[in-house]
């Protein structure tokens, strides 16, 4: 974890609904500047929403969500991304009928600073290759290279990513892990939501269990080993 004394995200009893489905029973969680944090779960336990919600994508939210200390419960979409937050979902949402690069430089910046083009080639090789390819074309690991290294040039430092290894080739998955290893050192903060725990379970700080939207128990990556048949109760892992 990188040295850091604020706290990047502050969730204080979140409730959130789809309509009349109530999804989030008060849900409370942090996480420190720096970290990489996963939301563990099966699904339908409340992990996606709760970066929905963070983000103010869901219909009807309450509690406090604080950003960097500012509440944000309040606060419509673009004006949370304009807090340096860049949310990554499972659907990626790439532009078919622009090329790689295109949809690369489409996103506004929300914060200072940004990766360079350059930067990102450097760190995507597959996506240099691919530059003029149009998105339709590419793979599904490059759609999520790609639809990952679209917010790192928008200067976001807090990323929240859905299921971004989900159903990718084991050598996509081994430079998704890579980045993530790499934005740590850079001193981004994480949040991410994983099905796949053994693609977590090496990247993470800490560890947050959820079920039936709420926070069942944390853990920090020393205490895994010790705990694998409660991670087993509830993640079938």
């Amino acid at each position: 974890m990188n040295a850091s004394q604020t706290t990047a995200i502050r969730f204080k009893d979140v409730q959130a609904w789809y309509g009349e489905s109530h999804i989030l029973h008060g849900v409370n969680f942090h996480v420190q500047g720096g970290e990489v944090v996963s939301l563990l779960g099966r699904n339908g336990a409340g992990r996606t929403t709760s970066l929905r919600a963070l983000m103010g994508l869901v219909g009807r939210r309450t509690g406090s969500i604080e950003i960097n200390g500012v509440d944000t419960v309040s606060m419509a979409p673009h004006q949370i991304a304009r807090l340096g937050v860049g949310y990554c979902p499972e659907e990626r949402g790439i532009l078919t009928s622009l090329s790689c690069e295109e949809n690369l430089l489409l996103p506004p910046k929300v914060a200072e600073g940004g990766m360079g083009v350059d930067e990102i080639y450097a760190m995507f090789p597959n996506l240099q290759a691919r530059r003029a390819s149009p998105g339709g074309r590419l793979s599904g690991g490059e759609q999520q290279m790609l639809a990952v290294a679209r917010i790192l040039r928008t200067g976001a430092k807090i990323l929240l990513l859905d299921e971004i290894s989900e159903g990718l080739a084991p050598v996509i998955v081994q430079a998704l892990a890579r980045m993530i290893r790499e934005l740590r050192t850079r001193g981004f903060t994480v949040l991410m939501v994983e099905q796949n725990f053994h693609f977590a379970a090496p990247l993470a700080d800490r560890f947050y269990i959820m079920e039936r939207g709420q926070i069942l128990r944390e853990l920090s990556a020393a205490e895994l080993q010790g705990n694998m048949q409660t991670l087993h109760q509830y993640l079938s892992v």
